[in-house]
């Protein structure tokens, strides 16, 4: 087991959480919908083609982020340069977290991220489309 981690992902995680704005299940939900917010999906494909999506969300990879933000960058995403709060989400919360705060500091914002990401959502009954709803069918 490697021994010269000088930065674990707790303290990265710490450090993003501190800085960032966390947003409730139900600020979220709130916050769904208008045209002055911008849901960012940060999943792999696989899964969201197992757990669905957040209507109307917009999928970005996260190892294509920091491309996709930076208008200076040949992969820069016009998504990216609107004016709008910025909203992350992942599968649990963690992999938003990084994100927001990544994007903040690139000078995106405002950015928030979704506490307990698409799985909190999900159990919230909020809407969600696609993914399969059994996966022990057939």
């Amino acid at each position: 087991m490697p021994q010269n981690i000088t930065l674990g992902y707790q303290h990265m995680l710490d450090e993003a959480l501190a800085a960032i704005r966390t947003l409730t299940i139900e600020e979220a939900r709130a916050l769904h919908g208008r045209d002055d917010v911008l849901f960012v999906d940060l999943r792999d494909p696989r899964e969201l083609e197992r757990e669905g999506r957040i209507p109307g969300a917009f999928h970005c990879p996260r190892g294509m982020l920091e491309f996709w933000i930076d208008p200076a960058s040949p992969y820069a995403k016009p998504q990216f340069q609107q004016d709008k709060t910025f909203v992350f989400f992942c599968a649990g919360g963690w992999r938003s977290a990084l994100s927001a705060f990544l994007a903040q500091r690139m000078g995106l914002s405002p950015v928030a991220h979704i506490d307990g990401g698409f799985s909190a959502w999900k159990k919230s009954g909020a809407p969600v489309e696609g993914g399969k709803t059994d996966m022990n069918a057939g």
